[in-house]
């Protein structure tokens, strides 16, 4: 059982781990060639969450399984409702939004040919990407601090 644990601890903090380095990676004031490097960064890091994620969630079931606890508790609904929220948050509305700024910095309708700044465009979707970063952040950190203090 003990393995199990740290299984699901392990690739819970690579799955959530990577989340947080996007509010350096979308940073405000970048220049255009320093916004197209951090995005293939996050294109690296993106897998971390999708392989990490899943992993997590496939052991937290098997815990429940093999434990104590029963799918009724309250705590677990609670875990497994937040991580579907940060899934729709992270994948559903962040994945379009990022994909909408890739294509602002690859060639949208506002870029100037040798333009070095970001244009409007691309700075409202970056915006954009980081209040849903926090969103995310903000969500995974009550999903930890609810894996801390579970009722046992």
């Amino acid at each position: 059982m003990e393995w199990l644990v740290a299984v699901h601890v392990i690739s819970a903090i690579v799955g959530i781990g990577p989340t947080y380095f996007g509010h350096v990676l979308f940073r405000k004031r970048q220049r255009m060639e320093q916004l197209r490097q951090s995005l293939a960064l996050f294109d690296l890091l993106n897998y971390f969450p999708k392989i990490g994620g899943s992993i997590a969630v496939v052991s937290g079931v098997a815990l429940v399984g093999f434990s104590g606890w029963e799918f009724a508790d309250l705590w677990i609904w609670i875990s497994l409702v937040l991580y579907v929220l940060i899934q729709i948050v992270a994948v559903g509305i962040l994945g379009p939004v990022v994909g909408q700024l890739i294509h602002a910095l690859n060639g949208g309708d506002e870029q100037e040919a040798g333009s070095a700044a970001v244009t409007n465009k691309a700075a409202f979707l970056l915006a954009k990407a980081n209040r849903l970063f926090n969103i995310v952040s903000f969500l995974g950190l009550v999903l930890i601090v609810l894996m801390i203090v579970k009722p046992m």
